[in-house]
């Protein structure tokens, strides 16, 4: 059963939004600095698993071996803040999303000051961090029940533009919302991707951010009408 926003639609869907647009810079930072890893996207990780059985693979899982467990890790995280808070919406989604916002600050400082490095086993620690930040999200949003904005995966958003268009017989519902769902984590993606070319702390910080902005309309945005 999915819970009561605190917020109105349009300030959830605006919040929710906020979180995609994080995502996509933070799996560009993942696949295209910290090797072939996605710490939000787990579909992506299970195929690289399935490449490195193939005959003669030079597949190297050690970041997948660390994506996978800490993101599982997140989403046990968040299953345990949602059912010790209850009904108590406003608080809970303020503390996972203020506990993202603390974990990314802390890796950009990491990575800014050099601590973790992008070329030696220290990027496991950024690996390792921004998957667990990144399933913390996904079974927080999840939560919500907004099918297209679990804010990690486009997948079931996308099959839904198609089976729903008028091409197949539907009536378009939910178009716009599944549009922008896309557009906002591509943009994210190539915005972080621009960034990426010059420097990895202040895609993690604008990521830090961004969700700051989200837990903020949370926190203090308008209650739902009646």
């Amino acid at each position: 059963m999915a819970v009561i926003s605190p917020v109105s639609d349009r300030s959830t869907v605006t919040a929710l939004l906020l979180l995609t647009f994080a995502t996509g810079l933070a799996d560009a930072i993942a696949v295209l600095v910290l090797g072939h890893v996605f710490v939000a996207n787990m579909t992506g990780n299970v195929i690289f698993f399935g490449f490195w059985f193939a005959p003669r693979s030079s597949v190297d899982l050690t970041a997948v071996v660390v994506a996978f467990p800490t993101f599982v890790a997140g989403t046990i995280l968040g299953g345990r803040l949602m059912r010790h808070f209850g009904v108590r919406v406003r608080p809970w989604i303020t503390l996972s999303l203020g506990i993202e916002v603390v974990l990314l600050t802390v890796l950009s400082i990491l990575a800014g000051t050099g601590v973790c490095r992008y070329n030696d086993n220290t990027k496991l620690l950024l690996i390792g961090g921004m998957a667990i930040v990144f399933g913390l999200q996904h079974s927080s949003a999840r939560q919500f029940g907004i099918q297209e904005l679990t804010t990690t995966v486009l997948t079931s958003t996308i099959v839904g533009l198609g089976f729903d268009s008028r091409l197949a017989g539907g009536t378009a519902d939910r178009e716009k919302l599944r549009y922008g769902v896309v557009l906002t984590m591509g943009i994210g993606a190539t915005v972080g991707a621009t960034i990426t070319r010059v420097a990895v702390a202040p895609v993690l910080c604008l990521a830090a951010a961004v969700i700051t902005v989200s837990l903020l309309i949370f926190r203090f945005g308008p209650k739902p009408t009646s």
